[in-house]
């Protein structure tokens, strides 16, 4: 049971990394991306991000 939450966690924590990257304009791919540059998505993929985090902050406290 303590696995789900550990990979949720680490898929988020790339999501978010990765639409926080594009929105910065740090990374241009795809080349027709909507997020390219966009603030508002560097906003959305930190806080992505930070879940991801907290959600393998809760893993950790799971009992196995």
């Amino acid at each position: 049971m303590r696995a789900v939450p550990i990979v949720l966690g680490i898929v988020l924590i790339l999501a978010g990394g990765l639409w926080a990257l594009q929105g910065a304009g740090l990374v241009m791919w795809p080349a027709d991306s909507f997020m390219l540059q966009q603030q508002g998505w560097v906003t959305y993929g930190i806080a992505t991000a930070l879940a991801g985090v907290a959600l393998l902050a809760l893993a950790r406290r799971i009992r196995r």
